[in-house]
């Protein structure tokens, strides 16, 4: 390993570790706020703007240079973590992940095209493989080390130890590219161009370039269309409520215009429309946005029902809600050897991604219960685990083969906007499904004695974990949290109905029989 390898390596490893510490946080950032029920709507803004930033992120940070993008995205995050660390409110915490992820995004993007420069073909798969492996090593850190923050300096510090210690990570690597820079800028093979172009018209070119339109339309309709579901109960008159009916329509009309901008009015279209006339790329997309739709569902409260119903410690529910983790990024190895082998990828996706997957999520309406024994539930995730695996390298695998070379790049960044927005689908459908059962079932089985404290209940995860276990009350909660897990269970299975046919409309390709392209190619 190399200084530099050294570098990346330890970026991805501080950014994996706080999005664990992050992911075990956010629960008790809401509870801090007595809404706990938001947990999933602290997700929805961010994925979608993270997910629709992938592509205009590309065009910035080859326009103003790789050193000044990947110092600006650290800004991005930094202050992200910044807002976090002092957030007053939900709302200021929702924006604060906006930031971050734009920021990560952009640091993702910058050292996945650093790598690709600097490797050769036939090892690049190995490189990004090594570049993720961090993810495996945290799942057992970020446990113990929010559990830690919780129990001593709180969730702030949480946040805000990792304010200071990403610039310090990043700032060597940082200084890389700016040597590099300068030096090919010495070289002569970075000449600059004379635009020509005043201040005005340079910001008229970039929002046309980047398709800026396109992207308020698609990222204000998403935003305005989905948070209602999430909102509605904290309106008095609910889904009747004059701001609620106005974002749903204005939300609606905006994603129409959107399209109807995009096919006749857009300079440059933000999605380049001609991927997705392939039947073999849409089944990809299509099948990259159900699974995090389905994921998002009954991933969302998948924390606290751990912390409350099997009564789990705070190490150990992050220990199980990672198992998908860990045991995807281990299964993706034999499935890239599998294709390796075989030269094909649709089998493995059709035959056993897709079913084992379906498997898993449907199995968890039964046991995710209370008094079910937890070993069941780990079972589940298990399942899961080895068929999202699968299907992720099968379904980046569906989408490169099936597009030209010089495509390449383009088609894994929509596959990514595909999977964040289908993120914040499931965020939505999670949060509306919550809010619709658990309270409602609270009032239903609380004793007499706890209907007073119903919304303090309702409101934070600490409450109601506090209550000692076999006690009439915390019986109610647990089976509140039965009713609410059971129908988010059944939305995430029924949505992967939709995997089966975008499977199945994918073409056989045969991989073996594509002539490898000469030269590094980003």
């Amino acid at each position: 390993m190399t200084l530099t390898d050294f570098r990346i390596f330890l970026i991805y490893f501080v950014d994996s570790m706080q999005q664990q510490i992050t992911n075990t946080l956010t629960p008790y950032v809401t509870s801090a706020f007595q809404q706990h029920s938001l947990t999933a709507v602290t997700g929805i803004l961010s994925s979608i703007i993270g997910g629709l930033s992938k592509l205009p992120l590309a065009k910035i940070l080859d326009v103003w240079g790789r050193p000044q993008g990947f110092a600006i995205m650290v800004g991005f995050l930094t202050v992200g973590l910044i807002m976090m660390a002092g957030c007053n409110n939900v709302k200021t915490y929702c924006a604060a992940q906006v930031f971050y992820w734009i920021g990560a995004n952009g640091i993702t993007y910058s050292l996945d095209i650093f790598i690709a420069d600097t490797s050769s073909l036939k090892n690049r798969s190995l490189m990004f493989a090594f570049a993720s492996s961090p993810y495996i090593a945290t799942t057992w850190i970020g446990g113990p080390a929010a559990a830690s923050f919780l129990a001593g300096a709180g969730f702030r510090w949480g946040f805000g130890t990792f304010v200071i210690v990403t610039p310090v990570i990043c700032s060597p690597l940082l200084f890389l590219f700016l040597w590099n820079y300068r030096k090919a800028k010495k070289a002569g093979l970075m000449p600059k161009h004379d635009s020509e172009r005043t201040t005005i018209q340079s910001i008229i070119h970039y929002a046309i370039e980047f398709d800026l339109l396109g992207m308020i339309l698609l990222a204000g309709g998403l935003a305005l269309f989905l948070l209602p579901f999430s909102l509605y109960t904290y309106q008095s008159n609910g889904w009747r409520s004059a701001m609620i009916i106005c974002m749903i329509i204005f939300g609606g009309l905006l994603i129409l215009a959107f399209g109807l901008y995009e096919k006749y009015l857009a300079p440059k279209k933000f999605i380049p429309w001609i991927l997705l006339t392939d039947r073999t790329v849409l089944g990809a997309y299509i099948l990259a946005g159900t699974l995090f739709v389905s994921f998002y569902i009954w991933n969302s409260y998948f924390y606290s029902f751990l912390i409350v119903v099997n009564n789990q410690t705070i190490t150990h529910a992050n220990y199980i809600t990672n198992i998908y983790s860990i045991g995807a990024c281990f299964w993706a190895i034999v499935v890239g050897a599998l294709i390796r082998y075989t030269g094909r990828f649709k089998w493995l996706a059709l035959y056993f991604g897709v079913p084992v997957t379906i498997l898993g999520v449907g199995l968890m309406i039964h046991f995710r219960q209370p008094d079910v024994n937890i070993g069941y539930v780990i079972m589940c995730q298990i399942f899961i685990a080895f068929a999202g695996g699968t299907l992720v390298i099968c379904e980046q695998m569906a989408a490169m083969a099936a597009a030209s070379h010089q495509h390449v790049a383009v088609v894994l960044a929509v596959e990514s906007m595909f999977s964040s927005i289908g993120g914040a689908i499931g965020s939505t459908i999670a949060t509306a499904i919550w809010n619709g059962v658990f309270p409602e079932a609270l009032a239903k089985y609380l004793p007499a004695s706890a209907q007073a404290d119903l919304t303090e209940i309702y409101g934070s995860l600490e409450v109601q974990a506090s209550y000692p276990v076999g006690s009439p009350t915390r019986n109610a909660i647990n089976h509140a949290y039965g009713d609410a897990q059971r129908d988010l269970t059944i939305a995430a299975t029924a949505v992967l109905s939709i995997a089966v046919v975008s499977v199945a409309v994918w073409r056989d390709i045969q991989v073996k029989d594509f002539k490898q392209v000469k030269g590094r190619v980003v």
